[in-house]
């Protein structure tokens, strides 16, 4: 298993597949690499797959020292650099799209395109502020985690994600969950949203976000009248119920995230041209 070192932190990361662009899954707060199910597998066979666990997560070294989302931007730099891919395709889940916008500001062209799985792209709703907040209690932190699970579990009739919830993300104890709760609260302060931010690049790139919830109309269909403003940006609604559409939907996560990355050309229609001696000069 290979390993990068963060400013004195080991970073463990999976490397598979072969061929650029890689694909760079960040897990979000509070979960390890699993948390990609099989997605990383199937996108191995198309190309190179790199999917890290954050210092303090998964089979990565705990941290020895306070620390936030600008050491998970470093972490994410050094197994870029570790591994020697030279263009990368972040794939974030959740809040870790806000290391993915700061990588694009950090390495500039060799962040190709960005994607974003399920995540709050617009401004954080009230509800969801005052979750990140009791996060941030000690005495309240875990019914807040738990009313997470619940509302991510709704209607959903998956038992690996079922089982990946409890055993994985929660296993995390309090400083864990307010140190997301307090990233997650800041990141939204500073830029308003994930789209403003976004927006707000000096050098935009293609961005394409995948999602389950919510499954509001509302929720589609402000993201589609800003990607009409916005050409580089574009959406697509999962047909899963959960907030980790990766264990549902695998395959069809796959397939989109291969044509976003490696678009095929588009076929020309048959042209019957003339023999006149100008046709050999038409940019056909």
């Amino acid at each position: 298993m290979p390993e990068a070192c963060s400013n004195g932190v080991r970073i463990s990361y999976d490397d598979r597949g072969r061929g650029g662009p890689a694909l760079l899954f960040l897990p979000g707060w509070c979960a390890s690499r699993k948390v990609f199910a099989d997605l990383p597998r199937l996108g191995a066979a198309r190309r190179r797959v790199l999917a890290l666990d954050w210092r303090g997560h998964g089979d990565s070294q705990a941290a020895s020292a306070p620390f936030g989302a600008d050491e998970l931007v470093e972490d994410a730099i050094a197994v870029i650099e570790a591994s020697g891919a030279r263009s990368v395709v972040p794939v974030a889940l959740s809040h870790a799209g806000w290391v993915a916008i700061e990588l694009r500001r950090r390495l500039g062209d060799r962040i190709a395109k960005l994607v974003l799985i399920d995540w709050l792209v617009q401004k954080a709703p009230p509800p969801f502020l005052r979750i990140l907040d009791a996060a941030q209690s000690s005495e309240l932190w875990s019914t807040a985690r738990d009313l997470l699970f619940s509302i991510w579990l709704r209607g959903v009739d998956n038992d690996e994600l079922r089982c990946f919830l409890p055993s994985d993300m929660g296993a995390y104890g309090f400083d864990m969950w307010a140190r997301a709760g307090r990233e997650i609260e800041a990141a939204y302060q500073r830029w308003g949203s994930p789209l403003a931010a976004l927006a707000g690049l000096e050098a935009k790139l293609p961005v394409l976000h995948l999602y389950a919830q919510p499954d509001e109309p509302g929720y589609l269909a402000a993201q589609q009248s800003f990607a009409a403003s916005h050409p580089w940006y574009s959406v697509v609604r999962l047909d899963a119920r959960s907030h980790f559409p990766m264990f549902e939907v695998p395959q069809e996560m796959s397939v989109q995230i291969e044509r976003f990355i490696a678009p095929r050309p588009a076929r020309r229609s048959a042209v019957r041209v003339s023999k006149a001696p100008w046709v050999s000069s038409l940019p056909l």
